[in-house]
């Protein structure tokens, strides 16, 4: 007989459907279909996965639904979809003994850490050799009596080559290296001259004082600018964009390769562009002196930041200089090394330079007061020799020219993602959702509990608190929980207004270049002044959900991408740095141990074996507060702490840095 406590647990077993996400230590949570909440996630024992890798797509059986104390936990049942049928990896020739034992020649040494199984060759590709990095084709997935098995496709790069080691995590990510032949056959076929024609239906722009502002490396000048002061007071800030949709009509071989990237890639020593060179560094660059084609948002603005007309068209410009951040902040601030020489060099901007500094401050100052919330972040510049070895670390902060230009085009998107809503025409809008709700909420009682206070995620309650907490004991740990509590921003065919920023309207208009939203907004408001039927309409309106959520995931790639390559190589420069000592700041502090961030902006791991109080004691670890706290000195290591550490260890491969504490004498 069956008893009632059985038939409960029975009727509470339920299936559901989802991407399993696996830990390098075998277990992983699987995240349901629809889902967009993570405490819906299932967890998943590492006996209970049935193989899968991580990204399968799974069916699972929930065994302990989610209650108030735990969430939900299941079995894997059935392996619906494959994440990995390729992949990209280092070969490992295997000893004798092994081939005699295993029946394989060799291995594959993963970039992806989460494929815990190993993955066996029987008979390498012809040419390969040890620590080559080689494409793979998965020809057999592990089960209780079967192993992991691949056949080598191609080699990517023979171990030794300058770069190979970014090569392969762009391999592994599956970032395109080549554009197909259509599409470079497209863009060569371009003539270098404009014609008559090109500039027909085209405000002309060429009197304009236009210059471009950019770093002193970079190849794909997308945008420019003009500004000054008129008669009434008022600002005229022009934003002029290269016109890329002129050249990539939808649909096309280079609109296809542009859609599949959807964004260019920036990594340490090279950029994977979304579109070939001949486009992006030559004819939609807006080199000096050089005319070119381009989409201007032209603004009138007042005295207190306000838009209060504008005009955007088709134009063509031509380019007066071709700038630097470095010699416009040189321009910007008297006394600077250099001041007086970029003021001669530069003459013909030197009033135009003035008037932006001007609407800039107002600018700035009018986003502040509705509310925009804004982080100082620092980027870091990895210097590497002739052989790709980091020899340098070179931390860059954003002075008044990079958040100048910013600011331009912040005011650019926001005014014609404004220009979209007024005539009630299908868009692609960058939209930001309010703060994660659990987050939010934790970080809430944290400041309580510090004495500050924190009322609600609004605008004025969240600046509030950060100008509350500025300058106190607290503000470097909750400044880190604040940013931590923040949602990631999107693409999206609904305007759902950008919280980050405040803004109720906001797109991205300015980088055709290396953002295929940019492209498809030109092609926008290329269109619509001609064609804005109801047909049009409809059609857009079902195209843009797919392009949207395509953009959103693929920049997600990107940055993925980025992120491990940035960490590779601040391990592999902290390899020469070991043993040496630092000063850092605590980031974030996990039951494992510490996160710490130094100066130069290189993050490592203090294990809690690591921490040293002073004294031999244990370390209790609070998760409601996520702290430590010595249980004899009374210590506590939280977020944003300063702390004394020595590098331990690095790992090139993971991307990881271990440190200890130091306790100063």
């Amino acid at each position: 007989m069956v008893q009632l406590s059985e038939l409960a647990s029975a009727l509470n077993q339920t299936e559901s459907k989802g991407i399993f996400s696996k830990h390098p230590k075998g277990f992983g949570f699987v995240h349901p279909d629809g889902e967009t909440d993570k405490s819906n996630d299932i967890y998943i024992g590492k006996n209970d996965t049935k193989f899968a890798m991580d990204g399968d797509h799974v069916t699972v059986k929930v065994i302990h639904p989610k209650s108030d104390k735990r969430g939900a936990s299941g079995q894997i049942t059935k392996i619906n979809e494959r994440a990995v049928v390729e992949t990209v990896g280092t070969y490992r020739a295997l000893s004798n003994r092994q081939v005699k034992t295993l029946g394989y020649k060799g291995r594959i040494e993963l970039f992806n850490d989460r494929i815990s199984d190993t993955l066996y060759i029987k008979q390498p590709l012809v040419g390969v050799l040890e620590e080559d990095v080689v494409g793979v084709k998965i020809t057999q997935y592990p089960t209780d009596l079967k192993a992991f098995e691949g056949k080598i496709t191609q080699i990517i790069g023979h171990k030794g080559e300058v770069g190979l080691d970014i090569l392969e995590v762009l391999c592994a990510m599956k970032i395109p290296q080549e554009f197909s032949e259509e599409a470079l056959a497209e863009a060569e076929a371009f003539s270098e001259q404009l014609t008559a024609d090109d500039l027909v239906g085209r405000e002309d722009y060429r009197a304009e004082i236009t210059y471009t502002i950019d770093g002193e490396d970079s190849k794909d000048l997308d945008d420019a600018i003009h500004v000054k002061k008129l008669i009434n007071g008022h600002f005229e800030l022009g934003v002029h964009i290269a016109d890329v949709s002129h050249y990539v009509k939808d649909g096309s071989p280079l609109d296809k390769e542009a859609y599949s990237r959807a964004t260019s890639v920036y990594v340490t020593d090279r950029v994977v562009p979304m579109l070939p060179v001949k486009l992006s560094n030559d004819l939609c660059s807006l080199n000096e002196a050089q005319e070119r084609l381009t989409l201007s948002c032209v603004m009138e603005i007042d005295e207190k930041g306000k838009v209060v007309n504008y005009k955007i068209s088709p134009s063509y410009i031509k380019t007066t200089y071709r700038m630097t951040y470095s010699n416009v902040n040189k321009m910007i601030h008297q006394g600077r090394e250099g001041h007086r020489e970029a003021l001669e060099s530069y003459s013909k901007i030197a009033d135009s330079i003035n008037a932006a500094v001007e609407l800039h401050d107002i600018l700035e100052g009018m986003r502040k007061d509705r509310g925009m919330i804004e982080f100082d972040e620092s980027e870091a510049k990895i210097i590497l020799d002739e052989k790709g070895h980091p020899i340098e670390i070179i931390k860059r902060d954003r002075d008044t020219a990079e958040r100048m230009i910013e600011s331009f085009m912040l005011m650019a998107n926001e005014t014609v993602a404004l220009d979209f809503q007024k005539k009630k025409l299908p868009s692609l809008y960058r939209v930001h959702d309010k703060p994660k709700e659990k987050a939010f909420a934790k970080l809430m009682e944290t400041a309580a509990e510090a004495g500050f206070s924190l009322s609600s995620n609004s605008h004025e309650a969240v600046n509030y608190f950060a100008d509350e907490i500025q300058g106190t004991n607290f503000e470097k740990a909750l400044t880190y929980q604040l940013r931590h509590t923040m949602s990631t921003a999107v693409y999206s065919e609904k305007n759902t207004k950008h919280y980050g920023l405040a803004a109720a309207n906001y797109t991205h208009f300015t980088s055709p270049i290396r953002r295929y939203p940019d492209l498809v907004v030109h092609r926008l408001l290329h269109l619509y002044p001609s064609d804005h039927s109801n047909r049009t309409k409809e059609e857009w309106k079902e195209r843009l959900p797919e392009i949207a959520k395509h953009a959103s995931d693929m920049e997600h790639r990107a940055v993925v991408t980025e992120r491990l390559v940035d960490a590779m190589k601040k391990a592999e420069y902290m390899t020469d740095h070991i043993g040496e000592v630092y000063t850092g700041i605590i980031t974030s502090v996990q039951k494992f141990g510490v996160f710490v961030a130094l100066d130069n902006t290189i993050e490592g791991l203090i294990r809690v074996l690591n921490l040293h109080t002073g004294t031999t004691e244990d370390l209790e670890f609070d998760e409601e507060t996520n702290t430590f706290t010595g249980k004899k000195s009374g210590k506590v290591y939280q977020a944003g702490q300063e702390v004394k550490i020595r590098v331990l260890a690095a790992n090139k491969r993971k991307g990881t840095v271990d440190f200890e504490q130091i306790i100063s004498e």
